[in-house]
């Protein structure tokens, strides 16, 4: 949706809440669907029970690589940089995506896959990657990416929970200086997984992996049957609008993660359209989102919202800061890129090396900024604006989450005036609301409360895979007939919202959310661990550090051994990605008598504020905290 004016804006924003329906029913209606709706929208958020588009037709490839093909074939869909700057890139074309992705739905149907199935893919970034989602979705089968840091452990959980029967990887990835072994990740965790019955390995490093007969199979031998069967076309299945699109797992407040689902005709469209507000996006543009695909980041702003819209992205393998800190400026002044859309993390960490490595790249192609995972604080704002932006790119500082499937508050380009540390105003369609601790709503300006969403947007979750009271429970029984968020929100004078953080037992750490329950699960299986808790503490690169207080009586003499040691085993249960950044040993935690651990004083240790630690005379031994204070590191 294209804008001209900030008061063009607010007159959409005010119809599209007083006639949603009618609004979204207006933005569908530009993508291609093969059988139009009876009913825009159904929807309780009691149950929850959410239906958009009811009785529509549709397959989701088809908007993003068959609708382009005949005006826009030759135009760049993915432009590919590998880690190693000596290693040539790739581009592919709409009709080179297109073809590749047909293929490879054959691959996948010669190897039993068929409408319905769950295929889990944990591969490194490489085209292969976009290439084997879209040839799921092409199918009809449900994809579930699993970002290629996590652990043998979390590949296995999230494989039974979805039941998948086949698992797309590589021999192994790069990521900077890291070597990532994945097909030897996977042979591990396939050994509690019964359904697994085939593996699709892509070569990529070129190392050693064991092939078990019978189970897997080389990406390129199944592409040369393809080959010799002829043409790669494979028609599209048809899916219904409210047919599964893909599972991903998230890390929730109870140590299981749980598998958000989005369907393939809302979150088409929420896609579509939020890409295109936010950044104003301008056919021929070169967008560079910096995101891997194992996030909802890359699914919605590398694969499908960019695709529908004809645009070409650009993906990138590695990380900003190898093998200098100038790489990610390199690949800017490379590929002319336009729009630039990464964390604050990333742009902290490059803060960090000063400016003078910036200087050496032209960076005058870029016209629009953005930033996602966690509010992009003052100081990096305005350093990313001076220095990358030159003072003349807009800023859209997005604020969504993996379950809302796309942007809901952010600044549209060029068009809302901007405030650093403000994700800004709700795009049209989306109507956010702030309520107190009892679920009533905060009105007017400069307040601040719980952020809730009280109408529905078509690319919310629909449910958890297998547990819809969990769903539930998580997002809708908080508040009456409200969507709540889990974090916490001001509304200044002029109506613009600043995220404050999250009010539950979620961590962001790097942009990414860590359940606190999973980390101290992963910790506790320790073998000398009693018990553990888990808060997290202000970082300045990582936005939140995670900060752990250990009971572990049985400890060597080293300290600093046994806190090798835990963190061997949360890389090995989770993934490096929820690895502490301090292990505090203490005798005992602060709890209530019914045993309730007291996270919010554990926080304000973490924090180094232990002036205001608030009343501990209710606590079981109120003396452990005067302990923890004195050993706080």
């Amino acid at each position: 949706m294209k804008f001209t004016s900030f008061e063009q804006y607010k007159q959409v924003y005010q119809h599209s809440i007083i006639h949603p329906e009618q609004f979204w029913d207006d933005v569908a209606k530009s993508f291609y669907w093969r059988k139009p709706w009876e009913n825009t929208l159904n929807w309780n958020f009691t149950e929850p029970d959410i239906k958009w588009f009811q009785g529509a037709k549709l397959n989701i490839t088809e908007n993003c690589l068959d609708r382009h093909l005949a005006e826009n074939g030759d135009r760049p869909a993915i432009i590919w940089e590998p880690n190693d700057p000596t290693e040539a890139h790739r581009v592919l074309t709409y009709k080179q995506l297109h073809d590749k992705v047909c293929q490879f739905s054959n691959v996948l149907k010669n190897n039993g896959a068929k409408k319905g199935d769950r295929i889990c893919i944990y591969m490194p970034m490489v085209p292969e990657l976009a290439i084997a989602v879209l040839a799921c979705a092409r199918i009809g089968a449900v994809h579930s990416v699993v970002f290629g840091g996590f652990s043998a452990q979390s590949i296995a959980d999230r494989i039974k929970d979805a039941e998948c029967n086949i698992v797309i990887t590589a021999d192994g990835g790069f990521r900077g200086t890291k070597d990532l072994p994945l097909k030897s990740v996977i042979d591990d965790a396939l050994v509690q997984c019964p359904s697994v019955k085939k593996v699709i390995v892509l070569t990529r490093s070129r190392t050693a992996v064991s092939m078990i007969k019978g189970r897997d199979v080389w990406w390129e031998d199944e592409i040369k049957k393809v080959e010799t069967q002829g043409s790669p076309e494979c028609p599209a299945e048809e899916m219904d609008a409210e047919d599964m699109l893909f599972i991903l797992y998230t890390s929730g407040s109870t140590g299981k993660p749980k598998g958000v689902v989005h369907t393939c005709g809302g979150y088409m469209v929420y896609t579509g359209y939020t890409f295109e507000t936010a950044f104003q996006y301008q056919q021929g543009e070169v967008y560079f989102c910096t995101a891997d695909i194992g996030w909802i980041t890359g699914h919605s702003y590398i694969v499908y919202g960019p695709l529908s819209q004809g645009a070409t992205a650009l993906m990138f393998e590695g990380v900003p800061t190898w093998p200098d800190a100038g790489r990610l400026w390199e690949i800017v002044e490379k590929f002319k890129v336009n729009i630039l859309y990464t964390a604050p993390t990333a742009i902290r960490s490059l803060m960090s090396f000063g400016t003078d490595i910036v200087k050496k790249y032209d960076l005058s192609s870029l016209t629009k900024l953005g930033s996602v995972g966690e509010p992009l604080n003052e100081e990096a704002w305005h350093w990313f604006d001076e220095q990358i932006g030159h003072g003349k790119c807009p800023i859209v500082d997005t604020w969504w989450q993996t379950e809302t499937g796309g942007f809901m508050i952010s600044p549209v380009a060029n068009v809302t005036p901007l405030k650093p540390g403000y994700a800004g105003l709700p795009l049209p369609g989306v109507q956010p609301i702030l309520v107190d601790e009892n679920g009533k709503e905060i009105e007017g300006n400069g307040v601040s409360g719980n952020l809730c969403i009280k109408f529905p947007w078509p690319g919310m979750l629909r449910t958890t895979y297998g547990d819809h009271e969990r769903c539930r429970q998580t997002y809708f029984s908080t508040y009456a007939n409200l969507y709540f968020t889990g974090d916490g929100c001001l509304r200044d004078d002029d109506g613009y919202y600043r995220i404050t953080g999250r009010v539950d037992d979620v961590l962001n750490v790097s942009g990414h959310r860590i359940g606190t329950a999973e980390v101290e699960n992963a910790i506790n299986m320790h073998s000398s661990v009693v018990e553990s808790a888990v808060v997290g503490y202000p970082h300045d690169i990582k936005g939140q550090g995670v900060y752990a207080f250990v009971i572990s009586p049985e400890r060597h003499e080293d300290d600093d051994l046994t806190r090798k040691d835990i963190l061997m085993t949360v890389t090995r249960i989770i993934g490096a990605i929820a690895k502490p950044d301090k292990i505090q040993f203490v005798s005992g935690l602060p709890k209530t008598r019914s045993g309730k651990i007291m996270r919010r004083i554990l926080r304000k240790i973490a924090e180094g504020d232990t002036a205001n630690l608030g009343d501990t005379s209710t606590l079981l031994d109120p003396g452990v905290v005067d302990e923890i204070k004195e050993g706080a590191l």
